[in-house]
Formats: structure tokens, sequence, C-alpha cells
């Protein structure tokens, strides 16, 4: 059996966090485990409260899992302050955690800060060099990068310096850009896709590994129940990761996931809704129904 951990903070709603990467975890036929960072009280319109573990037994159970257990794949989510993250950063060395994926989480969807400043300065020096891709979407790119982004050309410039911060490959997301929003020069892949959708709005994700930028084009779904989107797609790419798939193939599932788990949101909350992390499931039981 793989095995997938996220090191994460915990979603009282369950929509994002822990809950939500252990959800897509398990949807992708991965084992989850877990290391948590933080606990929030949230539901679908906000974070109410939140309070950082302490950076000693984030620690412990990362030693605790990996020890026992062992991992495939990794993914970082919520991690709240300088100490957490440099604590995750060291682990992840002495412990050869493999495969990490970095969400950089800094704020929730409802805007509510997640991660303070001496924190994004950690993940900037200490983790991002650990990481084997890290996926920020367009405000959490411009944070990291120090560059405002408001074309294609600038977000390739983003990719450039987040990877010079030192993940193997950069995948700035393209859910947050505006609609239209995309790539001045599309690859072959994306201008297909374009030509096939007529003028149906797109996402693009940017992949860049140093050399190549690569962009990978799907459809937007429309409708309020996105909480938990960056939660899902480095989730996905982790449980990928961890079942021996390359970036290149993990991203264009992570998409087709993460538009499915929104599709067929279960319309739960006031809010940004959670999204159906086991679409597929309820999909293969109607189909048999």
């Amino acid at each position: 059996m793989r095995v997938a951990l996220t090191i994460a903070g915990s979603d009282s709603s369950a929509g994002a966090g822990i809950q939500a990467d252990l959800k897509t975890f398990a949807a992708h036929g991965v084992f989850g485990v877990s290391a948590i960072t933080a606990v929030t009280a949230q539901n679908t319109t906000g974070v109410i409260a939140s309070a950082a573990m302490p950076a000693d037994l984030v620690t412990s159970q990362l030693e605790a899992v990996v020890s026992d257990i062992g991992v495939h794949a990794a993914k970082t989510g919520m991690l709240a302050n300088a100490a957490v993250v440099e604590a995750v950063a060291a682990a992840v060395a002495d412990l050869e955690i493999p495969f990490l994926v970095v969400d950089p989480v800094i704020t929730a969807s409802s805007g509510d800060l997640l991660l303070d400043d001496e924190g994004l300065l950690a993940m900037k020096k200490e983790l991002l060099a650990r990481a084997h891709v890290v996926t920020p979407n367009i405000l959490e790119a411009e944070l990291l990068s120090g560059t405002r982004i408001r074309t294609e050309d600038d977000r390739r410039e983003a990719a450039r310096r987040i990877f010079a911060l030192g993940p193997a490959y950069v995948v700035i997301t393209g859910g947050h850009a505006p609609a239209g929003w995309g790539p001045a020069t599309p690859s072959d892949e994306a201008r297909r896709a374009k030509s096939e959708a007529g003028s149906a709005d797109r996402i693009v994700d940017l992949v860049y590994d140093g050399e190549v930028f690569t962009d990978y084009a799907t459809d937007r779904v429309g409708g309020r129940h996105t909480h938990g989107t960056g939660c899902a797609f480095s989730a996905a790419l982790a449980a990928q990761l961890a079942l021996g798939r390359s970036v290149h193939e993990a991203v264009p599932t992570a998409q087709a996931y993460v538009a499915g788990a929104i599709r067929h949101a279960p319309g739960l909350g006031r809010g940004a809704g959670p999204m159906n992390h086991f679409w597929r499931l309820d999909s293969d039981k109607a189909g048999r129904l």
C-alpha cells in the first residue's frame, strides 16, 4: 500500500486542511497519514479562531509516522508560523521524506491570514529548498517571488524566481486568475484545448522545471463551492507522486479530480462550500443503479 503524508492544519468544516487531504488521498487509493500543525475553528464563511501546535509536537508526529509506517510522498498545507516551518523543513531533511509537495498556504479562501510574515520568510529560506514541487496560486506566487503578476510573462518571471529558491518544479495554478486570462504564448496542448472549448473560460496551470514552461489547460467549473481547492490539488499531486507518477502526469490528473469535486459539490454551508472529494465513487454507484 502506498502512503502519503499531509502536514497541515485541521479544518473543523472538513472542506480544507488535513481533512480534505486525507479524503483526497483515499480517493486516489493511497493510505493517508498526518501531522497536524494547527487547529482552526472555521466554516464556509471564514476562520473564527486558530492556534498553532508547538513545533516539537509537530516534529514528534512526523517522527512517529515515518519511523513506523514510512511514506512515499508528502505535502504541506497551513504551517502557521516560522517555528513550525523550520521544524518541518528539518524533519523533511532528517527523516528523508521523499517527494515533498509544498502548498504555500498563506491565506484562507475567505482572506483570513494562515501564515505570518516570519513564517513566509522561513518558507522561502528553508522549506522550498526541500520541495519537489511547490504549488502557489497567483497571490501566493506574488508573495513568494516579489513579482506583481498581471500577464503571462509576469507569471513566468515569478516561476523563475520561485524556482531559484530551490524546488525541483514550480506549479503556479490559474484558478485565481481573472476570467479569460491565459498564456500569451500557449503550448500546443493549451492551444488545442482552447480551440476545442471554443469561447469557454479556461484555467491554465503553469509548470516550470528550470528549463521548460508547460501549460495545462482545463475548463473552469462555475459555482461557489470551492473551499479547499488548493489543498485538494496539492494532495492529489502528492498522491500521484506516491503512486510513482511524474509531475507532468500528475498535474492533469489533479486538475480533473478537482474539477469533478467542484462539479459534484454537495451544496453545504452559507459561504464557499466544500467539494465532493469522493465524486468518482458516487458516479460509479450511480452508474450501477
